[in-house]
């Protein structure tokens, strides 16, 4: 059983305080540390920062 995959899946919660969310997965070689991408927040009704959640 592969207890850590090279490409989990990882919750991306805004930075804008809304509770909004996003679900996807990431490369671990790629990508070591958390992930922060810019992406529309529904709640917001703007585009803002969204990092990766532990």
């Amino acid at each position: 059983m592969a207890a850590r995959g090279t490409r989990p899946v990882v919750t991306l919660k805004s930075t804008a305080g809304t509770g909004a969310t996003y679900v996807t997965r990431k490369s671990r070689l790629n990508d070591p540390d958390r992930l922060v991408l810019r992406k529309y927040d529904r709640v917001a009704g703007e585009h803002v920062l969204f990092r990766e959640e532990r």
